[in-house]
């Protein structure tokens, strides 16, 4: 009998994807037959770039990962994507504490939707931790450099992108 594929989902804005991101998409990937990265909006957040383009950025990024990753937006439940993807385990990063008290309530409420879909959480490389989507564009936005929180091309995706709204400003 042929084992089944053990999918996992890793859920998230990635707006935009960082070196945190990468790092917990490479470790996830190693504990799954199959990642799905989740690209979804949470509209209690202004994105910087439009799902289609960080569906994009993320593909591109994990392009040379050797892993079998698909990368697809979803706007639905957490757990109904899961579920409709296959998914035994949702890998979650945590950055700090704040991140955990987060988690684990989602986690809790998670597994009252579907107790057959574990959690994992991963905790990020300690040199990466302090990274956020959050303040990399705030960073960015300010002046400040970028490159030590993602890849060359995402910065300048991120520095492209906010010239473009500088400039539609006025």
């Amino acid at each position: 009998m042929a084992a089944k594929e053990r999918v996992g989902v890793y859920p998230g804005t990635f707006d935009p994807i960082t070196l945190g991101h990468m790092d917990i998409i490479r470790r996830g990937a190693k504990l799954v037959d199959r990642l799905v990265i989740g690209v979804t909006t949470n509209p209690s957040k202004s994105p910087l770039f439009s799902v289609d383009e960080r569906l994009a950025m993320v593909r591109r990024e994990c392009e040379g990962l050797d892993a079998n990753i698909e990368v697809v937006a979803f706007n639905s439940l957490l757990m109904h994507f899961a579920e409709a993807r296959g998914a035994s385990i949702i890998v979650r990063g945590l950055r700090a504490v704040a991140d955990f008290e987060y988690e684990y309530q989602m986690a809790g409420m998670n597994q009252h939707l579907n107790d057959r879909i574990e959690t994992v959480f991963l905790m990020a490389d300690v040199s990466l931790q302090p990274i956020a989507s959050k303040l990399v564009k705030e960073i960015a936005f300010f002046d400040g450099d970028i490159h030590r929180f993602v890849t060359p091309a995402v910065r300048l995706d991120v520095l492209n992108r906010i010239a473009e709204q500088r400039e539609s400003a006025g």
